[in-house]
């Protein structure tokens, strides 16, 4: 079974401990400032936001989160933050080593049978949220699926599904200089991930067989490339059936 239109990648994620060291990362790391983001209510979370030049992948971004100390999410209390930010083995890592590489997000024109042709091969990516942030210009609003566990999967190599409404964010980002050059998965069962990137019709993204691993090049306003490899760990985190 494959989706009724092929998807996109849409954004990278870091996650940071806090917003302030994820700021302090990009700068010393990719040598730029990141853009102005916002907050996620449901989720308890705030964001900046990078604006990645691609000819694959034309509206990439890059995305670095963290938790927001003071705000308690609207979700319920039983339910997790996306992308494992409540996992306590990421946590301490993030502490100890600082921002990383954790996740990427694929855009789809139809959520809808993107989970069903993900369901048609076992796997349960959670249910499709309707979530939103305010921005100056805007409610910007989208549909994203978000387990309630909050697990990536594939120990984050399989990415996280959303369907953007009427305005894509990257349309309002101002350029960075910086240029993504490829996104590389590694992961045990990859032949199973690529299986399941293929059902969405999602190209331009490579898998191989390895420890789980995510590693894109960018190359910076300098024409230097940097290299952001991490291995892929979450406490329990399930793979494929």
């Amino acid at each position: 079974m494959t989706a009724a239109a092929p998807a996109q990648l849409d954004h990278l994620v870091v996650a940071a401990r806090t917003l302030d060291d994820g700021v302090a990362w990009c700068r010393a790391t990719l040598g730029v400032e990141p853009g102005p983001g916002g907050a996620h209510p449901l989720f308890g979370t705030h964001n900046r936001l990078l604006r990645l030049d691609s000819v694959d992948h034309p509206r990439a971004y890059l995305e670095i989160i963290a938790i927001d100390p003071p705000v308690r999410p609207q979700r319920a209390p039983s339910l997790k933050r996306w992308f494992d930010l409540d996992d306590p083995a990421l946590q301490a890592r993030l502490a100890q080593q600082g921002p990383q590489l954790v996740h990427w997000v694929a855009a789809v024109p139809d959520l809808a049978a993107a989970t069903a042709a993900w369901a048609a091969l076992g796997i349960d990516r959670g249910p499709a949220l309707a979530a939103s942030r305010p921005t100056p210009d805007g409610l910007l609003q989208w549909q994203i699926t978000v387990r309630d566990d909050g697990q990536r999967l594939f120990d984050g190599a399989l990415p996280t599904l959303i369907q953007w409404g009427d305005t894509h964010p990257s349309a309002r980002m101002a350029g960075a200089g910086l240029t993504l050059r490829s996104l590389h998965l590694q992961h045990p069962q990859a032949d199973r991930l690529q299986q399941a990137l293929a059902a969405i019709g999602l190209t331009g993204v490579a898998a191989s067989a390895g420890p789980a691993r995510l590693t894109t090049r960018l190359s910076g306003p300098d024409g230097q490339e940097r290299c952001l490899t991490h291995p892929l760990l979450a406490a329990g985190n399930p793979s494929f059936p």
